[in-house]
């Protein structure tokens, strides 16, 4: 496994009323965030907050292109950007769901405290695969064929490129000591990491890409 130190390229916020960054995700243009009772979109060029979502976000986010995912306690909700309203819910994996990304028609649920990755049916919620780590999972993203997830545990986080199969860990980015990652997403040559309740979004330098798993 190859481990490195993060670079950390840039911070946002705290913002005015966000006191806890939960879910990330990036529609190509707007790094979208859970914050609690709303869903913020970043411009992550100028650093300012352009759109809010009231909803319930106090966990993972994804986004398919057209439509934002969020989880809801036992639920995943599908959302219309452009007006807000709920179009459908499927049920969500089990108790302690964090992270959640959208990978060619399915989702990826991470479970903090289970230190598990499902991926499931994006239309019925079932299971189709179960991956486990050896730390708490908190964000999840898939991009370039590959699979990253968030760990914060203690005052210790990574960033961990996994084998999707096996779970195996082939990268690792540690961040600084006592610097959290909440939610995760991948965006060109960053990823987008929540910082919990310090109400922040840090951009981490992204790796050059090599040899992708096979997915």
């Amino acid at each position: 496994m190859k481990t490195t130190s993060a670079e950390i390229l840039r911070e946002y916020g705290p913002f005015p009323g966000v006191d806890h960054v939960h879910g990330v995700s990036y529609d190509g243009q707007h790094v979208w965030f859970a914050a609690g009772d709303s869903l913020q979109a970043l411009d992550p060029a100028s650093g300012t907050l352009v759109r809010s979502i009231e909803t319930a976000a106090h966990a993972g986010t994804a986004i398919d292109g057209r439509h934002l995912y969020q989880i809801v306690e036992k639920r995943i909700h599908k959302i219309d950007p452009a007006t807000g309203r709920v179009l459908a819910t499927i049920p969500a994996p089990g108790e302690s769901n964090s992270g959640l990304a959208w990978a060619e028609g399915t989702l990826w649920v991470g479970q903090h405290r289970d230190r598990k990755i499902h991926q499931i049916d994006a239309q019925t919620g079932a299971i189709l695969r179960t991956i486990e780590s050896n730390r708490f999972v908190t964000g999840v993203t898939w991009s370039d064929g590959e699979l990253w997830h968030g760990t914060w545990e203690a005052d210790e986080s990574e960033l961990r490129r996994v084998d999707p199969r096996s779970g195996e860990v082939l990268e690792s980015l540690r961040m600084p000591p006592g610097v959290g990652v909440s939610g995760l997403e991948a965006g060109g040559d960053r990823f987008f990491c929540g910082g919990g309740r310090t109400g922040k979004l840090r951009a981490v330098r992204r790796p050059k890409r090599g040899s992708a798993a096979t997915k």
